[in-house]
């Protein structure tokens, strides 16, 4: 039995692309959502056959048997509503009693080893369908394997936005929209991250299953470090701490994928291993740093999110590391993989492979850039890949068992995501749901977001208890950023947005608020100076605006661009509003740090936060009015002059850079931020004196809210070497606790370090090595704000 083709809409349409059968699927065009259904009964049907049940055994009714396939087409009709007669014909098919006399193969069966599963599949592959599965969706229609492609996810689902991810000639999928990453770094709230990571991860799969949209490996989060407040890509970051940063990405790594010990509800892609924090010429670039740093300080987030958040893919960046580009880079196999225990997808980014040949000039032609990418475990190619690898296997480069070699670490993922099981959550998901019911519509989905934006607002300033406002009667609204949302090249579409100007309106409780763009400075201030308040509204675009590879500004970056200035151009809004009406509040939405140093100076109040929530003007009018007491804490250093900082090409920390090395005096520091609160810190109290390797310090501190008024305190523990024999940061990141503390009360927090965390690389040895020493420990309220100090003695290995 089979489909030829049906006319719809006035031409011929081919039925699931060419021929069902009960035996199996034959040519079917892998471009279309339609081919991934027609595979997907496959799928199905081998999974009931593989369980042993026939439709006696599962219903009464023979039809019940393919009442899963049939809500699924229902669901792709929502989709593809104009060839609903090749859905109905596709049921049948799928229906016929013939197909009840195919056998499953062994890589369908759940109950078997995942490693069995894929040798059996890999054997049954042929040459092209290994190198086709080389792409970023592993499917293999004549076997019946669905697969799953890639989907941009740094903070919410993007099926959508300025980025196109919607796909071409594709409608728009509106998602939640959570704060930038820079923002969800500076909540520091790791409970948090996980929450959202998880509703991010549902929508994932819903839009996937319910809609055939997207795919089920989420690229994010995010682990590089932002070294450099130059670095175009700074927002994409949580900060620049190795520790901070892998925190936060094994706690969004642990929400995208869950914790049912069967299957993920995603698989999280971390990006862009290793140190890519340049954007200018970063195609061909060479980030340049010993091996004590790749240790200490680049790896480490990806370490983190790996060993203990089990992330099992990961894309490489295009710059090379000490002049091998990290594509081709033995660094792959001898530490992420045999180290590390990475065994899952390793992709490239999109146009590395030709990068290796055009940009880096590592290699002479495609073919050998190929070869030594499948040597060095690339297993994913986002580029046009297909004859250089086959042009690397006619020509001995290759061989058909190192292709076989990388997939199974494709597959292994694949099975993870239960997408050679029928009986995996994605089959279901969103079935007896209608298009208003879908999660990103839910009031639950807004709570959070708001309740997310709200805890990365920073406070850098509250001169004279400015804040929060106390009912004025009239506010002026200023800037080019405060009647919108901007969302950056990776955002999804969000179902709404609260720009800042309708959610100071939404919660001013009858105070007149008025508004001006602030591109006429004149009119700007002659507004100001009518009103009680001013709140000046000023930033940056995170696409600038402007086109790929274009930014008008000096100060302004984005992805391929990296920052000429630090100087935030639309300070200038605040300086001749200042002078018409001093009082007033300065709102920094922002990508990266500035040089704001008159702001500071002047402005009674300032607040930070960065772009893209759906929630921008509710969470930061609940801030601004004291519905919401502001504790996030700055994740990056912001130095007072960019002449403070290092050349943008020199990847050797030590040189001066970031907190750990830096000895300027910076405008603000790491770790920065202020409360509506008043917190004090006492009783410091250590569980021991003397520390060796396998044990682990306990610091106990009580916090007491001095204030009346209930907030937040991120209280972070600092470690200081003082008799090293090697050069040591100045102090190092090794625990944090954002804790809540009623007004008036006082809380104990426990922070923890272990040993071997105090431990250097030692080149000599080739390992980490724990050394004799007095070790200072530090409770802060920020890098440069110390509290309370204690010592320990540790033991040398």
């Amino acid at each position: 039995m089979g489909l030829q083709s049906i006319k719809t809409m006035g031409e011929t349409q081919p039925a699931c692309n060419t021929l069902i059968e009960c035996g199996g699927i034959r040519r079917v065009s892998s471009a279309t959502p339609l081919w991934n259904l027609c595979v997907e009964f496959r799928v199905k049907l081998a999974a009931f056959q593989a369980n042993g049940a026939t439709h006696r055994e599962l219903n009464t009714n023979p039809t019940d048997l393919y009442e899963r396939p049939d809500r699924m087409l229902r669901r792709f009709l929502y989709r593809f509503q104009s060839i609903a007669r090749i859905a109905i014909a596709c049921i049948v098919a799928v229906q016929a009693p013939l197909c009840m006399a195919q056998g499953p193969y062994p890589f369908q069966n759940r109950k078997l080893d995942t490693e069995a599963r894929i040798t059996d599949l890999l054997s049954r592959m042929t040459l092209e369908e290994k190198i086709d599965a080389l792409s970023t969706n592993p499917a293999v229609p004549r076997l019946g394997v669905v697969g799953t492609g890639h989907v941009e996810g740094l903070h919410g689902l993007a099926l959508g936005g300025p980025g196109g991810w919607e796909g071409k000639n594709q409608t728009v999928i509106p998602t939640t929209t959570f704060p930038q990453a820079r923002g969800l770094g500076q909540t520091w709230d790791p409970a948090m991250i996980e929450k959202l990571a998880a509703e991010e991860a549902f929508e994932t799969d819903y839009a996937f299953g319910k809609y055939h949209r997207g795919g089920r490996v989420v690229r994010a989060p995010n682990a590089d470090l932002s070294r450099d407040p130059r670095w175009g890509r700074s927002e994409e970051s949580y900060g620049e701490d190795p520790f901070l940063v892998g925190t936060m990405a094994t706690s969004f790594t642990r929400g995208l994928q869950g914790d049912d010990p069967h299957y993920w509800t995603t698989s999280s892609l971390l990006k862009h291993f290793l140190a890519n924090s340049n954007e200018d010429g970063r195609g061909g670039s060479s980030s340049n740093f010993d091996e004590r740093l790749f240790r200490e300080y680049y790896s480490v987030p990806f370490r983190m999110a790996i060993q203990q958040g089990h992330a099992n893919a990961m894309m490489t960046a295009y710059n090379a590391w000490n002049g091998t580009p990290i594509e081709v880079n033995a660094v792959l196999r001898n530490v992420v993989m045999k180290e590390w225990g990475f065994d899952g997808v390793l992709c490239t980014d999109g146009g590395a492979l030709t990068n290796l040949v055009k940009e880096h000039h590592a290699f002479s032609d495609l073919p050998h850039a190929a070869a030594a990418s499948i040597h060095a475990g690339i297993n994913q190619f986002l580029d046009d890949y297909k004859g250089p690898v086959r042009q690397a296997v006619s020509d001995g480069l290759i061989t058909e068992d190192d292709i076989s070699r990388n997939l199974r670490g494709v597959f292994r993922v694949m099975i993870r995501l239960g997408m050679l099981d029928a009986e995996a959550r994605y089959n279901s998901i969103g079935e007896n749901t209608h298009p208003g019911e879908d999660p990103w519509w839910s009031e639950g989905n807004r709570v959070l977001a708001r309740k997310a934006t709200e805890e990365s607002i920073v406070l850098l300033k509250n001169e004279g208890q400015m804040l929060p406002l106390r009912t004025p009667k009239s506010i002026a609204v200023i800037g080019p950023l405060a009647d919108r949302v901007a969302l950056d090249w990776y955002s999804g579409t969000p179902t709404f947005v609260v720009t800042p100007l309708a959610g100071i309106r939404a919660r001013a409780h009858g105070a007149e608020v008025s508004y001006n763009e602030g591109s006429d400075i004149v009119s700007a201030a002659a507004l100001a100076k009518k009103a009680d308040v001013v709140i000046v509204i000023i930033g940056n675009h995170p696409t600038c605006d402007a086109g790929w590879a274009k930014c008008p500004l000096p100060s302004d970056g984005k992805e391929v661009i990296d920052r000429k200035s630090l100087t935030l151009e639309q300070e200038a809004i605040a300086k001749a509003v200042y002078a018409a009406n001093p009082r007033m509040v300065v709102v920094l939405q922002a990508s990266f740090p500035y040089t704001t140093t008159w702001t500071q100076e002047h402005v009674p109040a300032i607040v930070e936060m960065a772009h893209s929530s759906e929630e921008q003007g509710d969470g930061l009018a609940d801030v601004l009015f004291g519905d919401y007491n502001p504790a996030g804490h700055l994740t990056q250093t912001w130095v007072a002059d960019m002449s403070d900082l290092p050349p943008m090409m020199d990847y050797n920390l030590r040189d001066g850079r970031t907190y750990l090395w830096a000895r300027s005096k910076p405008l603000y520091a790491f770790g920065y931020g202020l409360s509506y609160s008043q917190f004090r810190y006492s009783h410091l109290k250590l569980s021991t004196h003397e520390l060796r390797s396998g044990q682990t310090l306990d610091v106990s501190v009580e916090i007491s809210n001095t204030s009346g008024r209930d907030g937040d305190e991120v209280v972070q523990f600092y470690a200081a070497h003082r008799n090293s024999a090697i050069q040591r940061p100045l102090e190092e990141l090794k625990d944090f606790r954002r804790v809540f503390v009623p007004a008036g009360k006082t809380v104990e927090v426990v922070l923890h370090l272990c040993a071997d965390d105090l431990r250097y690389w030692d080149a000599s040895r080739d390992a980490f090595v724990l050394e004799s020493d007095t070790v200072e420990v530090r409770i802060a309220a920020a890098s440069n704000d110390i509290r309370l100090r204690g010592n320990v003695s540790v033991r040398g290995s």
